[in-house]
């Protein structure tokens, strides 16, 4: 897809980007504004964003997408972790965007990580939201739960995929991408991804359970990124009320307070 006049023009752009076997359901609401892309939890759409979007305002460059299968995407042979690394340049190719300030959460978060530690020259900055915490919550007995939540959900899933509430990936193929994720969450591998981020990141932290997890499972894992906040002055982190699933939807004002953060710290660089 060749590079359009949305940046200068100010129109608002939606459609479909061709990727590799796929297509992304993409919005672009143009403008001159910092450009800011906003990466979904791991089987949510670009929907969640919209308070961030309506809290920051119009003199920004929103870009949402659906990832594979989720939303208005289309299917995929491959849900791997570095397929959703490779859509984020192909969405940004395809709008014209060589810079961008990267927002993700939950699994988003992780991809969003990945992203600015590999484009350093290109990340404005990243803005992580309850996700890419390195801790090594995945073992053999939490890979056969994550296996059997997922097969118990199976029936149902296909019930609730017209409502775009489900992706349109089996319950072996999203078990398989939760799993994907805990061995990428391991502080072995997370942690040097970390490490190499050289640009600033800012960190939004729920409190409480997440869906799946049990009695302090999930704040056990949000204290993994002590170690990393300690040893890194670009990388902070704010803690909020709401939990995983809420924070989007009542603890916006901090997402975008942090989006705000980033973007002036990148003016002062430069």
């Amino acid at each position: 897809m060749t590079k359009n006049s949305t940046s200068s023009s100010g129109a608002q752009w939606t459609g479909m980007v061709p990727v590799e076997d796929t297509a992304l359901a993409v919005t672009d609401t143009g403008g001159p504004g910092v450009p800011v892309i906003y990466l979904n939890g791991q089987f949510a759409t670009q929907g969640y964003w919209r308070r961030v979007i309506a809290e920051l305002g119009a003199g920004w460059r929103h870009i949402t997408y659906d990832e594979r299968a989720r939303g208005r995407s289309e299917r995929s042979a491959d849900y791997s972790f570095a397929a959703a690394v490779r859509d984020v340049d192909a969405v940004l190719a395809a709008r014209g965007v060589d810079r961008a300030l990267v927002v993700g959460w939950s699994y988003g978060a992780v991809v969003a990580a990945h992203w600015a530690a590999r484009n350093p020259e290109r990340a404005l900055g990243a803005v992580l939201v309850d996700g890419a915490f390195p801790h090594d919550w995945l073992d053999e007995a939490m890979e056969l739960r994550i296996r059997k939540l997922f097969r118990r959900m199976s029936w149902f899933l296909p019930l609730l995929r017209p409502t775009g509430l489900a992706p349109r990936m089996t319950a072996e193929q999203q078990a398989e991408s939760n799993i994907e994720l805990g061995r990428l969450s391991r502080e072995r591998e997370l942690g040097p991804v970390l490490d190499a981020i050289t640009v600033p990141v800012r960190y939004v932290v729920a409190s409480g359970t997440s869906f799946g997890s049990r009695g302090d499972e999930q704040e056990r894992i949000r204290a993994g990124l002590d170690a990393v906040t300690s040893r890194h002055a670009n990388i902070r982190s704010t803690k909020v009320a709401g939990n995983h699933g809420a924070i989007l939807r009542k603890d916006f004002p901090a997402v975008a307070a942090a989006v705000r953060e980033i973007a002036a710290l990148d003016g002062a660089r430069r």
